[in-house]
């Protein structure tokens, strides 16, 4: 038997455990269909090392997918598709238009339909963008390659438009932020999953993926020059020392795509790390960009406390960051606790540039935020957009 170790955000207070809780030893804790009452016994739970059995685990991931889909199709029958639903439902997409590779690639049509859409979603709202790639907890690690291709291709995007480009450069870069994985994006989802280093043949498949994708897509009929070369380049560096070829002279867009791959992969949870926070993230990007005008279309993209970021208030609040403002320190929050950190039935809106509710700093433990949908903090309606921080 083959142990996971059993995340937080899994274990949702007051509803039937989906599958046996066991020690480290394979010992029985807690049997299918307990049900957790409070944080408290949770606490005690973890601190005595809980463990599912990865099969069992991914059995019940799969159950809950169908339940979703069963669930989405069903709501939409119900009432329009909130932005949160489509968001989710886009790494399914993804995987569906990459499903018979190698034989069949996906088109340029197809490929350049898919970015369309996901540059709809950022337009309908830009704010719920960035929630959806800050708060990845509850996404499935096996989806960890289709999501990473979208999210990263969303920054590219808000990159090139921070940064002015024209419009068909920031396209290019968008269509290879979306494919620049592909022979791997399986592989990403299983190494997203096991709890243990690289593994050799693993390494080799990840330093041919940049030249078999370029090759792929060539057979596919794209032909752009700066998306191709963005994508041989992406994990090479000015000092050689990159892959696949040690190159020293690079492309302004590859560089731009290294930058946005790394970046999301360092705030995205796998199971062999913990996820980076934001600001630390942001932090190491700055130092290794020199401070470049890419970091700092990054860094200003997500600012200080970008949304889906919890946060500490004055008043003693728990808040979860939802829009942007002028100011990066003051953005618009959902306060889900009370003064005493007590989780609250309904969240409240909080203005966090007047003075009782002024932004502490972040908090690192994620778990209240992690169990809440989405929908709790916005609501299904789409909110008028604050205006991007300068």
């Amino acid at each position: 038997m083959k142990l996971l170790r059993l995340p937080r955000s899994k274990v949702r207070l007051g509803e039937p455990l989906p599958w046996n809780v066991r020690d480290e030893g394979s010992r029985l804790l807690l049997s299918r269909g307990h049900i957790v009452e409070t944080e408290e016994q949770l606490d005690a739970l973890l601190s005595r090392g809980a463990f599912v059995d990865i099969e069992e685990a991914r059995a019940v991931a799969h159950q809950e997918e169908q339940a979703d889909r069963e669930r989405l199709s069903l709501s939409a029958l119900q009432r329009p598709e909130n932005l949160f639903s489509l968001w989710d439902q886009s790494a399914g997409q993804m995987e569906k238009l990459m499903a018979r590779l190698p034989e069949l690639p996906p088109s340029l049509d197809q490929i350049t339909d898919l970015a369309d859409r996901l540059i709809d979603l950022v337009d309908q709202d830009v704010d719920m963008a960035l929630y959806h790639m800050v708060r990845q907890e509850s996404a499935h690690l096996y989806y960890y390659g289709y999501n990473h291709a979208i999210h990263t291709a969303v920054l590219c995007l808000l990159m090139g438009r921070r940064l002015q480009w024209p419009l068909p450069k920031t396209l290019s870069l968008v269509h290879a932020a979306l494919t620049m994985n592909m022979p791997i994006l399986q592989l990403q989802g299983a190494m997203a999953e096991q709890d243990e280093p690289m593994r050799e043949s693993q390494r080799a498949q990840i330093h041919a993926h940049p030249e078999l994708a370029v090759q792929w897509l060539a057979q596919a009929g794209v032909t752009d020059p700066d998306w191709l070369t963005a994508i041989a380049q992406h994990h090479e560096h000015a000092d050689g020392k990159g892959y696949p070829r040690g190159l020293t002279e690079l492309t302004e867009l590859a560089v731009a795509l290294r930058v946005a791959d790394v970046f999301m992969s360092k705030i995205s949870p796998r199971k062999l790390r913990a996820v980076l926070p934001i600001q630390e993230a942001a932090r190491q990007l700055f130092h290794e960009d020199h401070g470049g005008p890419l970091s700092s279309a990054v860094i200003k993209e997500f600012g200080l406390y970008p949304p889906g970021e919890l946060v500490k208030l004055q008043s003693g609040e728990i808040a979860v960051v939802m829009r942007r403002t002028d100011s990066v320190k003051c953005p618009l929050v959902a306060s889900i606790t009370d003064d005493h950190g007590r989780p609250t039935v309904h969240t409240v809106q909080r203005d966090t540039s007047q003075a009782p509710y002024t932004i502490v700093g972040p908090v690192a433990d994620k778990a209240l935020v992690a169990r809440m949908p989405p929908e709790r903090i916005y609501g299904y309606q789409r909110l008028t957009p604050a205006s991007p921080q300068a």
